[in-house]
């Protein structure tokens, strides 16, 4: 038996005891509640030490009169413009060393009408992991249950929620020494497990083996109500729900256990570039025909943006496009045979390719790291600091040259805008899932994802309101060559422009106009599989599923 497995049997041993004295803690604290005077917040805090059986708080929960309060909440924010002072801050930070923390925190929480935001690597583009813009409520941090247990035998692994994608690429590959052993998840290393694999989950494994979502075979989670639950004691529509349609509208999750897929022991990489001069236009253009038509065993992406190209101590703007793929064959002779003849626009030769391990291939995709040093992958830390905006959309259909070149002179204008546009192909595997399969529903018809990521340094607010007025400039004048009824979006990049909920409650009818892009014909059921889990609504923020009642 695994370790983790060991840690989870050991888990529900200490539960029963545990749930005793929740049980005997709820009736005192009811009797007592009557005639309380105590302040919501000084009663959370009694409440969590009554359940969690402890005298002391040390390292597991800090207010902001703690002094690590601050290091701790800054610690995996990945956005800066969500600590400004007009962001509400965390009454408590929780920083859960077992599940049973985590269940007074859901416990107390409720008893005391203080909302959870639950994070595990800090990469919600709108900042709704650790930071809200209205009522206190208590932040959950992670960041101490995050093992890998492998099981190589079975080809699964058990993987808690605080994990980053860089320590789960590690403790598949380095831990275990296999070669052969992979998962489907994203290319950045810091993104965390929790919130990554409960929205969907994409990277260069889509085509060859779909989302993250798709290779989960069970998870623990805390509901509502406090109770530990694992896919047999949660139900199969709970366990729909937490793969892709954002397990923080239902529960906690505190750990996933996963399907590992098969990756050849050396696989082949390349990395091209053109600009303007060199036709990038048409290399995108055929890009949209060649990608998700490609063998599964391919993933070519896109990345583009507008630079100042200084060359001969002379600045010229111009459009920069960054080609790059993942071959599931062991020869770069092999890739460039094939690229030949499906693309030969791009003009890959020898010396682009490099042929390497998967975990190497991680890190080449992640940019800015060392493919010989794999302990890299273990490095949470944010790589850049600064202020964000992102959103997303789905292509069906190609865009033109002329289309690509209206788009370009809308990037070329925009001198003081860091933005760029990631294109992730779909087919191979994703034309095959089912759309309900589980609740990420974007699947056969597309041709690619289109991500719209900007960055930013300065920290005055007039900055953040000029570059968030650009990006929805240039969200509107890509309407005409994306997705249509609805304007599909991946949750994953989360974006509140698309709609928000009320604070503190929610409306199905308003929640649809934005569900229904992220969900397509899933989210009703997600509202219904909501109002089963948590009829209370409990798990609010500000774009959680709404209760959808019969």
């Amino acid at each position: 038996m695994g370790r983790m497995a060991s840690r989870i049997l050991s888990n529900f041993t200490n539960l029963i005891t545990v749930s005793i004295l929740v049980f005997l803690s709820e009736f005192a604290f009811a009797t007592a509640s009557i005639t309380n005077t105590k302040n919501p917040h000084e009663a959370f805090l009694q409440c969590f030490l009554s359940h969690t059986c402890s005298n002391s708080t040390t390292q597991v929960i800090y207010t902001p009169d703690t002094s690590s309060y601050g290091t701790i909440l800054r610690s995996s924010v990945q956005n800066l413009r969500y600590l400004s002072p007009s962001t509400t801050k965390p009454a408590f930070i929780i920083v859960p060393a077992n599940p049973s923390h985590v269940q007074a925190t859901v416990t107390c929480g409720k008893a005391h009408s203080l909302h959870v935001r639950t994070r595990s690597g800090g990469h919600d583009h709108e900042g709704l992991s650790y930071a809200s813009a209205g009522d206190p409520f208590v932040l959950l941090d992670l960041v101490n249950l995050r093992s890998v247990s492998v099981d190589a035998s079975t080809s699964t692994a058990w993987v808690e929620a605080g994990a980053t994608v860089g320590e789960l690429y590690y403790g598949i590959s380095i831990v275990t020494k296999n070669k052969t052993l992979a998962f489907p998840a994203a290319t950045y290393p810091t993104v965390g497990v929790g919130g990554l694999f409960s929205g969907g989950g994409i990277g260069t494994l889509l085509r060859k083996y779909g989302t993250s979502a798709d290779n989960i075979v069970d998870a623990l989670v805390v509901d509502a109500n406090g109770n530990l639950l694992t896919r047999k004691t949660m139900g199969e529509d709970l366990f729909w729900a937490i793969r892709g349609g954002g397990a923080s509208s239902f529960c906690i999750v505190i750990s996933y256990k996963i399907r590992l897929v098969y990756v050849p022991s050396t696989v082949a990489v390349f990395r091209v570039d053109r600009d303007l001069s060199q036709g990038v236009t048409k290399v995108v253009e055929r890009w949209q025909h060649v990608a998700p038509k490609l063998d599964d065993n391919f993933f070519v992406r896109l990345l583009t943006m507008a630079i100042n190209d200084n060359v001969g101590g002379k600045v010229n703007r111009t459009i920069r496009a960054w080609i790059e793929g993942l071959f599931l064959g062991s020869r770069c002779g092999d890739l460039l045979s094939i690229l030949e003849k499906r693309f030969p626009e791009l003009r890959v030769e020898a010396k682009d390719c490099t042929e390497m391990s998967w975990l190497q291939s991680t890190l080449f995709f992640a940019q800015g790291y060392s493919v010989d040093n794999p302990s890299q992958l273990l490095d949470r830390r944010p790589q850049r600091n600064s202020s964000t905006k992102a959103k997303s959309d789905f292509v069906k259909k190609p865009i033109t040259e002329k289309g690509w070149e209206r788009i370009w002179k809308l990037l070329l204008e925009a001198k003081d805008q860091r933005v760029g546009l990631i294109l992730e192909p779909w087919g191979g595997r994703m034309e095959e899932i089912p759309e309900d399969a589980v609740a990420f529903p974007h699947r056969k018809g597309n041709l690619y994802n289109l991500q719209y990521f900007m960055r930013w340094f300065e920290t005055e607010e007039a900055a953040t309101r000029m570059h968030l007025k650009w990006m929805r400039k240039l969200y509107r004048f890509m309407t005409p060559y994306v997705s249509k009824n609805p304007r599909a979006a991946y949750l994953n990049m989360k974006d509140l422009d698309l709609g928000r909920n009320d604070e503190g409650k929610t409306s199905y009818a308003k929640a649809s106009v934005w569900g229904r892009k992220y969900f397509l014909n899933n989210f009703e059921r997600l509202a219904r599989v909501k109002a089963r889990v948590d009829p209370d609504d409990y798990f609010w923020n500000e774009q959680s599923i709404p209760p959808l009642f019969a």
